[in-house]
């Protein structure tokens, strides 16, 4: 209680307004897996799949809806990164996993057992633990200072890195395994996307400042910002669109955001250089919260396809089920196996 009494007296009201829409966003994007999935299901049903490189799911209006309600949860997510910083709002995203994982058992029937919800209760414990411990937002006065950030040796460095791999992953990892290891897939969103949450950040920072009366639309900097962003969000929706098409809702979730908020974290702590305003004793507290978060995915994982109750029978015949109504096989999310092949 200590702890959040300071925290809370040492929290700014851009901090509170980012929180709030950091929380706002994960309820909405957490339900929007699960409308999309829907209609991925529906539009798979009476044309190709999105997995296997189909688009009919254009056509199909619940998934318009359920990118209609993500781009709602995103829209809040990008003015949160506006008043915050990354630390603060990016592990507020287990939320999200909670919201999809129990909408996924309610309504796609993708069964979360008991230890399942007791990695729901770690994930939120970690992401608490990380937003009691956040360093405050850094000052900025315009969008010229995150372009010089951006452009240190240091933040380059990583990017080369995140686009050498993206590159090795679409063009030699996806053709082969995208449809039987979901870290391709995953691997994508979760490296676009921690390029695409720096370039939020800065456009994000860039029309408040304008809103403010500090015209930041002249500077080329907010355009070179917005044409990263647009890149990287058509990237992510598309890799993400084969990840819940191919695998279980209930993993994609949880998976998608382990990788994506760690990468997150770790472009904003070179870019925006967050540990340098915070004592060790921080860092380290933040660092067991992640782990706590890893430990909550990791239950969930674990525990997927299990029911409650002793019976492998009952096990196997949801399994079986579940077969039978999807069409494909999703009881094995990290490596599925290629019954087509002749050995």
């Amino acid at each position: 209680m200590a702890a959040v009494r300071r925290w809370s007296e040492g929290m700014s009201s851009d901090n509170i307004k980012g929180l709030v829409l950091a929380i706002s966003s994960s309820l909405f994007i957490g339900a929007s897996f699960i409308v999309k999935k829907k209609g991925l299901k529906k539009a798979g049903a009476s044309g190709v799949r999105a997995g296997v490189g189909g688009y009919s799911y254009l056509l199909e209006p619940l998934w318009w809806f359920g990118m209609i309600t993500m781009v709602v949860g995103e829209i809040a997510n990008f003015a949160a990164y506006a008043f915050a910083p990354a630390i603060l709002v990016t592990p507020l995203g287990a939320l999200s996993i909670i919201i999809s994982a129990v909408l996924a058992h309610i309504i796609l029937r993708e069964k979360l057992h008991t230890f399942g919800i007791l990695g729901c209760a770690l994930c939120v414990v970690g992401s608490t633990t990380i937003v009691l411990h956040a360093p405050q937002e850094r000052q900025i006065e315009s969008v010229t200072e995150v372009w010089d950030l951006a452009t240190e040796p240091g933040f380059l460095f990583y990017t080369a890195l995140v686009l050498t791999a993206v590159f090795t992953l679409i063009f030699h990892f996806v053709p082969q395994y995208g449809q039987t290891h979901i870290m391709v897939y995953i691997g994508v969103c979760s490296l676009v996307g921690s390029i695409s949450v720096m370039s939020v950040k800065a456009l994000g920072i860039a029309l408040k400042l304008t809103f403010s009366g500090m015209n930041q639309l002249l500077y080329p900097q907010t355009w070179a910002f917005t044409l990263v962003v647009a890149s990287c969000v058509i990237t992510q929706m598309n890799y993400l669109n084969k990840a819940l098409d191919t695998f279980n809702t209930a993993v994609v979730s949880p998976i998608y955001y382990v990788m994506f908020t760690s990468l997150t974290i770790l472009a904003s702590v070179i870019m925006f250089k967050d540990w340098d305003r915070q004592t060790p004793t921080q860092i380290i507290t933040e660092m067991c919260g992640f782990i706590t978060i890893l430990s909550g995915t990791f239950l969930l994982h674990k525990t997927k396809d299990m029911v409650d109750g002793p019976s492998l029978t009952a096990s196997i015949s949801m399994r079986s089920l579940k077969h039978e109504e999807d069409g494909f096989d999703e009881s094995v999310p990290l490596k599925r196996q290629d019954t087509s092949r002749i050995p």
